[in-house]
């Protein structure tokens, strides 16, 4: 398992993680402006939570973007999202659901591969209350370009939150995201997580 407790950028980069006691990646205590990237999580309940309690009010600061990570039959939270805004990309199949929004979150979906298992809604919205409100409130996804396969369903987004949502050009002006199509998926099953590569052979100083 991964907690990330930071304000520094961090890079977390090709890990495969499974079967843990609680989730695999938790990012928490206004940690934030950290990148997951081409991970493979298997075999597992809670995957990723980003924001423990809706009472860690900091939160608001996290700032998190994951890209191509396969969530390979995991069962939920892809992650599941309190305060903080994400913006992710990858492909994933599910058990319970796919990705879920809770207290103000903000999640911008982006040109993911969305492969319905047991359950065939993707999206989860949870009403909580944050210590400095009256009421208690969901978060909310924006999908962008996303694929929708295998009878998946994305869910419904309440209105009073999609005024709330941040773009990914708030932080970096300029990007690419590859299209959701097969060969994406093809190159995510057999190119995430830990890879076996050889090190390069170490060189002699010349006399």
């Amino acid at each position: 398992m991964i907690w990330s407790w930071v304000r520094l950028p961090l890079w977390i980069n090709r890990c495969t993680l499974r079967d843990y006691d609680d989730g695999l990646i938790n990012i928490t205590r206004e940690s934030t402006n950290i990148t997951v990237s081409r991970y493979h999580f298997c075999q597992h309940d809670k995957t990723m939570l980003i924001g423990a309690d809706p009472s860690h009010i900091g939160d608001r600061c996290i700032r998190v973007t994951i890209h191509h990570c396969f969530f390979d039959g995991t069962k939920q939270r892809h992650p599941r999202v309190r305060n903080g805004k994400v913006h992710l990309f990858f492909f994933r199949r599910w058990g319970i659901y796919a990705v879920c929004a809770s207290v103000e979150s903000q999640i911008h979906s982006q040109c993911n591969i969305y492969e319905a298992g047991q359950k065939k809604v993707a999206f989860k919205y949870l009403t909580e209350k944050a210590t400095d409100k009256e009421e208690a409130a969901t978060g909310c996804i924006n999908s962008e370009g996303d694929l929708f396969v295998s009878a998946t369903q994305a869910g419904l987004m309440t209105k009073d939150t999609a005024h709330k949502m941040f773009h990914p050009s708030e932080r970096y002006p300029k990007w690419t995201v590859e299209l959701p199509t097969d060969d994406l998926k093809q190159v995510l099953q057999r190119c995430t997580g830990w890879q076996s590569v050889p090190q390069p052979a170490d060189q002699k100083a010349v006399a």
